[in-house]
């Protein structure tokens, strides 16, 4: 029997649309952040060997000579003359030499890659949760702005680690202690944020155990290979500096040095900065020191107020460590642009944990890096003509300083008043479960 004459052809079953296997998704999106780390280390390491500005100065004038001298037979820093630096900050600068014997400023380059993408790694984690991202291209956004010494000072090393610290805190404690502790005998800042975990966690005594035993085993081992009294060298060795150009306490001097005012700007030749003088620097500088004291032990003071209202863990932390990291380098008379860098971990933890609610603070956060890009390296040789343009940038700078601690001074506050006294939010865990 023949076709029917009304009958049609059968019809070609549509083609599906290209998509993606689940497989390809889930590699691409694995890969996605790598890709954006890799791109953005690649530009730092790029103007950090080719930028106007010296940004390498650092690594190969002073982290070189000190580690070729300690090679070929001389003092080791910190243990045969004294440190600027506590004694394991010597241990990131001898492996840069080891990674690269004849191109130090390579090695130096390579480990500090090595050292973010290890603490890059915690960062995503394993469930790659869109907090987690949000911080992690939050981190790369602050670097890229940051600039160059984001890779070129040896406060990189003491970031990453207290970044993987503050990340492993809520399962490690005593490890996170003891990390935080490490970073500590790196460059000296981490030590507040053992004490806020000190002041605000249920694990204190954990934490000051993990912390005791890992400074005493630091200092035996230093003591062990020679040391002596070198090893606590870093506390003297700071004491006597003047105040530094870049410092927020400088900026008086500095306007009056642009109006004519009498004031100079010199450098030091045994601290390696430049500072400034005039009338009354001497008494000023005297006082900063025990003036950051204070401000320290009053926002430890007022991080113990909020915690005994029963503050969460959660809402509470992250502010606190943001509120000293930022006094540090406001009531500091050493400047230094890298201690911008400082940051970052604090507004790594407010973003994992609050999400959306630290937007205020990361944004600020990152308009800091960039002005003090635009100071360092770049157009420093403006700032030390005290050139007025450049000393209005270096002044928002500062007063923005001021307004992150405000941020998070108020945020500590917060917690602290919608905190309850009651015992069962005392009793909660080191880091309340957040949904990311």
């Amino acid at each position: 029997m023949g076709p029917s004459p009304h009958s049609t052809s059968p019809k070609p079953f549509p083609r599906p649309s290209p998509r993606c296997s689940p497989d390809l998704v889930r590699i691409r999106s694995a890969l996605l952040p790598w890709v954006a780390f890799a791109a953005v280390h690649a530009i730092l390491i790029a103007l950090c060997l080719f930028g106007p500005g010296q940004p390498l100065g650092d690594v190969d004038w002073v982290y070189r000579t000190w580690v070729t001298t300690a090679v070929s037979g001389g003092p080791v820093p910190g243990i045969d003359v004294p440190f600027v630096y506590p004694v394991l900050a010597f241990v990131p600068m001898l492996a840069a030499h080891l990674l690269a014997p004849g191109a130090y400023a390579l090695g130096w380059l390579a480990l500090v890659t090595l050292v973010d993408a290890g603490a890059f790694a915690v960062l995503l984690g394993r469930r790659r949760r869109p907090r987690r991202l949000a911080a992690a291209g939050w981190w790369l956004a602050f670097l890229l702005l940051q600039g160059p010494t984001a890779l070129a000072r040896i406060d990189a090393i003491a970031v990453a680690l207290v970044i993987v610290a503050l990340l492993v805190l809520a399962r490690y404690p005593a490890w996170g202690s003891a990390l935080l502790t490490l970073a500590a005998w790196v460059k000296v800042w981490p030590a507040v944020v053992v004490g806020a975990l000190v002041v605000t966690c249920r694990h204190r005594l954990r934490v000051v155990a993990a912390a005791a035993v890992t400074t005493v085993l630091v200092v035996a081992v230093a003591l062990a290979v020679g040391s002596g009294g070198n090893v606590l060298s870093f506390i003297t060795q700071q004491t006597g500096r003047g105040i530094q150009i870049e410092a927020p306490v400088a900026l008086p001097w500095l306007w009056q040095a642009a109006l004519g005012g009498g004031s100079v700007i010199y450098y030091d030749r045994d601290i390696l900065t430049f500072q400034v003088s005039g009338a009354g620097t001497d008494v000023v500088s005297a006082l900063m020191t025990p003036l950051l004291g204070l401000a320290v032990l009053g926002i430890l003071a007022f991080g113990w107020w909020a915690q005994r209202r029963a503050a969460p863990f959660e809402a509470l932390f992250p502010p606190l460590v943001l509120a000293l990291t930022v006094a540090l380098i406001a009531f500091n008379k050493v400047g230094s642009p890298q201690f911008i860098s400082w940051l970052a971990a604090p507004a790594l933890l407010g973003i994992v944990l609050q999400g959306h609610r630290w937007r205020l603070p990361a944004a600020l956060m990152l308009l800091l890096a960039a002005l003090t890009q635009v100071i360092y390296p770049y157009l420093y040789d403006w700032l030390l003509v005290a050139n007025p343009a450049m000393l209005f940038v270096l002044t928002v700078r500062n007063v923005l300083e001021f307004v992150v601690l405000a941020v998070a001074l108020r945020a500590v506050w917060t917690a602290g008043r919608r905190g309850s006294r009651l015992d069962t939010a005392r009793d909660a865990p080191v880091i309340t479960a957040t949904k990311e």
